[in-house]
């Protein structure tokens, strides 16, 4: 284990931190200065967290995975209902304060570490041995919300459920259906691999310092096989990424730049056809099954 790696002991001062006044006084007893470059917004709203515990389906038998505990709020409240919590924190000046406010409770440890280079599954195999699942539930920072969600989903790790707040815009996104203005390349990524649901909206008022935006909790209930079968998964996304590169196209003109010359582009037409998708239609009409048919069509041209 190296020093990015290391697991710190949490056995100090309890302290139920999720108030503002808590909140603020255990940044200012602990000399923080929070960084903005990390997405440090504390949650202050016992009611929400509620909320997110709840919708994670914890129990006794079950781990709870966190990445960003920050001061250990949504961290108390996942050690009151699951058997064993690990949390994740990159920003080292936070292990201190998490020793202190996760103290009565010896089965939660935490990290340091980043989330996007830690070998996540090792991880779960080692510290969740003998419980029955383990989900992931975090409060995450805005700026990596993508990079951590499509980590957790392509590396196939057993998880039950991924219950994370993030920002509202992108939770719309995850759960937007075919024909919407915020269906996307995200949208499928996430519905190939879960069954999303937008358990709340959060406002930007419970958390300290403010956001300049509104989150939403949701919960992604990890599939155990897509709704649509695919012969390669990473050619079908190659697929649906390009039909969104320019999002005002038509799918004919987005293909025809990513996959055709211009000296082919007549047999486009003829397998878009024969998938039975119009060549006018634009990225966001399509549906999953649409995008399975054209990827078996175009892996084969």
């Amino acid at each position: 284990m190296n020093e990015s790696d290391e697991i710190v002991p949490v056995d100090v001062v309890p302290m139920d931190v999720a108030t503002p006044k808590n909140t603020k006084n255990i940044i200012k007893k602990h000399g923080i200065v929070l960084k903005k470059s990390l997405g440090q917004n504390f949650l202050t709203d016992q009611n929400v967290l509620h909320q997110i515990v709840t919708a994670a389906e914890l129990s006794k038998d079950k781990g709870a995975l966190e990445i960003g505990p920050g001061i250990g709020a949504l961290t108390q409240q996942l050690a009151k209902t699951a058997g064993r919590v690990m949390a994740i924190e990159i920003d080292r000046r936070l292990l201190p304060v998490l020793a202190e406010t996760l103290s009565p409770y010896p089965h939660a440890s935490v990290m340091h570490g980043d989330v996007l280079k830690l070998d996540l599954a090792d991880l779960l195999r080692q510290h969740f041995e003998g419980m029955t699942s383990v989900s992931v539930v975090a409060n995450l920072p805005y700026y990596i919300t993508t990079p951590i969600i499509m980590k957790l989903l392509e590396e196939k790790l057993p998880l039950e459920n991924i219950v994370v707040m993030i920002q509202k815009e992108v939770a719309e996104r995850m759960t937007a259906q075919p024909g919407s203005k915020d269906y996307g390349s995200l949208s499928i990524a996430v519905q190939f691999y879960c069954e999303p649901t937008l358990v709340g909206i959060v406002p930007r008022t419970v958390f300290v310092p403010q956001p300049n935006v509104d989150s939403a909790v949701i919960r992604l209930r990890v599939r155990e096989n897509p709704p649509v079968q695919v012969e390669d998964a990473d050619f079908f996304f190659e697929v649906v990424r390009a039909c969104f590169v320019q999002r005002r196209k038509t799918i004919y003109n987005n293909l025809l730049v990513r996959f055709f010359s211009k000296e082919t582009k007549s047999e486009l037409e003829a397998l878009l056809l024969s998938c039975g998708i119009d060549p006018i239609r634009r990225g966001e009409t399509l549906s999953m099954e649409e995008y399975a048919r054209l990827a078996a069509a175009l892996s084969g041209h």
